[in-house]
């Protein structure tokens, strides 16, 4: 492929990302796309064949970078709880800046697309469960790994994308926005459910 056609895809999948983004998948068509891409239809199609494909290459240009963020959001170095500390502070941060990468996400959970939902686990999810899964692993052996695992994710992911709806509920200060006051708390919840094990805690734990 040359370089032209590859940076037209490139810039097809980023002025495609807000789009469906704020609309959902069934709220967006190619002629829409065509508009805010600057081509006409025909071209988009000899790039992208339909729209369900286009999607999936959205999917995809947007998450696997965030893949990797979340891997280098933990330390080489560290204690596993450190470790684990690091990957949610990184994690929460992350999320909070990129309001496209939450609605992308919630707009699955809301669509209910099988292979959507699968591209989303295997593209986005799987690498940071299985880190953080052997993280707590080795924090707490006798641990629930996978529900504690989820709750990490997930902690972080509502909190940072329902702070819209609950800054109107009683008792909310603008502090709870705050990707460090999100972390925090989730670390101390994940704290407050983990029992280290005996010499575990203190020893160095190389990133999986």
């Amino acid at each position: 492929m040359k370089d032209t056609e590859i940076n037209t895809r490139i810039h097809i999948l980023d002025e495609a990302t807000p789009l469906f983004a704020a609309q959902g998948y069934n709220g967006v068509s190619m002629r829409d796309l065509s508009k805010a891409v600057g081509i006409s239809a025909a071209a988009l199609y000899h790039h992208f064949s339909d729209k369900r494909t286009l999607y999936l290459e959205v999917m995809k240009h947007s998450f696997v970078d965030k893949a990797t963020a979340f891997a280098r959001s933990v330390t080489n170095a560290g204690t596993a709880i450190e470790q684990l500390e690091d990957f949610i502070k990184g994690f929460t941060l992350m999320v909070n800046k990129d309001q496209n990468f939450r609605a992308l996400v919630m707009w699955e959970l809301l669509d209910g697309d099988e292979a959507r939902l699968k591209l989303v686990a295997e593209e986005v999810l799987l690498e940071p469960f299985k880190m953080v899964y052997a993280l707590i692993q080795d924090i707490d052996p006798e641990a629930d790994h996978y529900m504690l695992t989820i709750s990490s994710i997930w902690l972080v992911l509502s909190h940072s994308t329902t702070a819209p709806i609950c800054q109107y509920l009683p008792g909310w200060e603008t502090s709870y926005s705050n990707p460090s006051v999100i972390s925090a708390h989730v670390i101390q919840l994940l704290k407050n459910n983990i029992n280290p094990a005996v010499g575990v805690a203190n020893e160095r734990v190389p990133k999986k």
